[in-house]
């Protein structure tokens, strides 16, 4: 029977299935060494005491990380949905530790350049393929009925276990030292861990986790047209899968106005608050926020699964941009310290995190499974652009300084013109669709 009320009562009711165990257990592993290897190269590349960052900077790095994999995204989609996902999460968590062992090696050298940012993209492109074979494999370890719990408990939890990476990474820098070599050892580990994650889904079964058609890849010859045709039909699903669609858009507007706001408070953090020559201060400044933040994604798991249980998702989802749209202008009228950073950090987390729970669960419950990895993949090239064109609007609109009343405004109006799109689009829904898709809405 499932236990209500509780993040706690969620997770042991999905725990008892073994195949979610094992994902489970894969995610946490996954997603702590990313926690390791995000801290230690942002230490590298934007707290070296050596190097002042400015939003240009910033958004650089988002786009030579980011933007390549974002566009090669839906053709990946294509092969979750003809590769066996279990034996994805296997080598591509082999494949992330051999990368990150050749980002220590880089680091170690002092390399910064065009090197170390293609090493890091294949990072990030190995990664963002890896989770968008979690998310399409979830629904074969759960049943539909659970989806939500399973989402909120899955990615929140991954999170917090990003977080604990995190933590282990400034525990290391604490311990050891700011430089090369402490972060080179960060990334070591995180390798470590990654292998770790390998093992732990080699315990899946190979056709555990779907999908449920899996064919043998075409020969060379046909594997352009094949990707090809498969971005074609995981475009077209969406655009006629409505809840799909407008979840997608939502969250898109969402990570646009999100990414503003994350430039502008690393920047905040690293050239307002602290001496820019006081690198440690800033970095542990910032890390106070990614905790709140991380505060904020496990309430949204704690209070998302009980509000879709009283309200539609796509309601829910309204009110969380409508309360980030007042989150923003308080910060634009709240002093420039960091208490009110931190406690606008917690409460976007809590509405970044519940839109998220909510949209993976609609496009999961709305979207075939034959199309699923294609539009995962879709979703993460969506999350991907639109955090880069974030960042290169920051590059234009946000001071060296990240302070800007006047942007701080245009993000509370940016989250309001989402919020009054999405809760348009959702009410506009035909009554006799209600019954078909009451539960993906």
């Amino acid at each position: 029977m499932p236990r209500p009320g509780s993040f706690v009562g969620d997770l042991l009711d999905v725990l008892e299935a073994a195949g979610f165990r094992r994902l489970y257990a894969n995610r946490l592993l996954a997603q702590a060494a990313d926690g390791m290897t995000t801290v230690a190269l942002t230490s590298y590349v934007f707290f070296s005491p050596e190097r002042q960052a400015t939003a240009g900077d910033v958004a650089a790095a988002f786009a030579a990380t980011l933007l390549p994999y974002s566009l090669a995204g839906p053709f990946a989609g294509v092969l979750l949905d003809r590769w066996r996902r279990q034996r994805i999460l296997v080598l591509a968590s082999l494949l992330k530790a051999v990368l990150v062992l050749a980002l220590g090696v880089l680091v170690a050298l002092g390399d910064a350049g065009p090197g170390f940012f293609a090493v890091g993209l294949l990072v990030l492109s190995v990664n963002r393929f890896y989770l968008s074979a979690l998310s399409a494999a979830l629904p074969h370890v759960v049943p539909g009925r659970e989806l939500v719990m399973a989402n909120s408990v899955s990615t929140t939890s991954g999170t917090a276990s990003g977080l604990v990476g995190a933590g282990v990474a400034f525990g290391l820098r604490a311990a050891l030292g700011d430089d090369a070599s402490t972060s080179t050892a960060v990334l070591v580990v995180a390798a470590l861990t990654s292998c770790s994650a390998a093992a732990v889904a080699t315990r899946i079964g190979p056709a555990e986790l779907g999908p449920d058609d899996a064919a043998a890849p075409p020969p060379l010859r046909r594997a352009l047209a094949v990707v090809a045709r498969g971005m074609v039909g995981g475009a077209v699903h969406v655009a006629r899968c409505r809840p799909a669609a407008r979840a997608l858009s939502a969250i898109a507007a969402h990570r646009l106005v999100y990414g503003l706001w994350t430039v502008a408070t690393l920047l905040v953090y690293r050239n307002t608050l602290h001496d820019p020559r006081d690198t440690d201060a800033a970095l542990a400044g910032l890390a106070q926020v990614v905790a709140a933040s991380g505060v904020g994604y496990f309430l949204a798991a704690v209070l998302t699964p009980e509000a879709t249980l009283r309200i539609r998702k796509s309601t829910w989802v309204a009110c969380l941009l409508g309360l980030a749209a007042l989150t923003q202008a308080v910060g634009a009228v709240a002093p420039v310290r960091h208490v009110p950073i931190v406690v606008e950090a917690l409460v976007l987390g809590v509405c970044a995190q519940g839109v998220k729970i909510c949209v993976d669960t609609i496009v999961q419950e709305s979207v075939e499974d034959a199309y699923r990895g294609r539009v995962f993949a879709l979703y993460d090239t969506v999350f991907n652009v639109t955090f880069v064109a974030a960042a290169a609007l920051a590059a234009v609109l946000v001071p060296a300084s990240g302070t800007s009343g006047a942007l701080r405004w245009g993000l509370s109006g940016g989250y309001l013109v989402v919020t009054a799109a999405y809760a348009t689009a959702v009410a506009r829904r035909p009554l006799s669709a209600e019954g078909r898709v009451a539960a993906a809405a």
